[in-house]
């Protein structure tokens, strides 16, 4: 039983450590892989708390330690991949400027932790940062296709946006990942058959683990849903 009430901590805790193993890839060099590994902690994240509802953990820890893992994989990890991909020729300011974004949701996490719950089932109020982290690493699976003068527009409003007032729906309460990892799960299994087919030999093969985990646990909230409207 208390096994089963760590389960969804460590779900966290393997999030946290994508964004750690980001962070070394992008030292490293290995950009792409980097960008997949905070996409797989993107995946991760999207689990965590629903499996702490289904299996009764909630807790004061697991919310503080979900904050933390997002400020280093969808916050830190996007920003030292954003400066080494596209920043770097601006050299010690865009270092300066890349370390605004984990700045922005910081406070963005902050602001949510405090927030009513109950408005939080139905509305985030700004861009969630796991959004505009994944968004960070998908634009760098690109390359060098997306002009500088973009990629520098869209990291300077996802920064403001974490921080505004927009209220963007929720739909935690829907059988599929929360907002923003539907896009990307789609979008990852195009961007997996283009990125494997000049990069295979460097791929992170935490995927092979996280994916087939991942599509299980939608299909089971699929069929659960699906069992619950046939009782009724």
């Amino acid at each position: 039983m208390r096994f089963t009430k760590s389960i969804p901590n460590m779900f966290t805790l393997g999030n946290l450590y994508c964004g750690f193993l980001a962070i070394g890839f992008t030292a490293n060099g290995q950009h792409k892989n980097a960008a997949i590994l905070i996409l797989i902690g993107m995946m991760l994240d999207s689990m965590d708390g629903r499996l702490a509802r289904m299996l009764d953990a909630d807790s004061a820890l697991g919310k503080e330690l979900d904050s933390l893992a997002d400020i280093v994989t969808f916050g830190a990890a996007p920003s030292f991949l954003i400066y080494y991909t596209y920043f770097f020729q601006f050299g010690l300011l865009g270092f300066v400027v890349a370390g605004l974004f984990p700045l922005f949701g910081a406070y963005r996490l902050a602001r949510f932790n405090i927030s009513s719950p109950k408005s939080s089932q139905h509305y985030f109020i700004g861009v969630p940062i796991t959004a505009a982290g994944g968004i960070l690493a998908l634009l760098t699976l690109f390359g060098n296709k997306i002009p500088q003068i973009i990629i520098t527009v869209i990291f300077t409003a996802l920064c403001f946006l974490m921080v505004s007032k927009i209220r963007l729906p929720s739909f935690k309460e829907i059988p599929l990942p929360k907002y923003g990892t539907i896009v990307t799960v789609f979008l990852g299994c195009l961007l997996y058959v283009i990125y494997t087919g000049t990069y295979g030999r460097q791929f992170p093969y935490l995927i092979y683990i996280a994916a087939p985990l991942y599509i299980t646990y939608v299909a089971y909230r699929f069929v659960k849903r699906t069992h619950k409207k046939n009782e009724n």
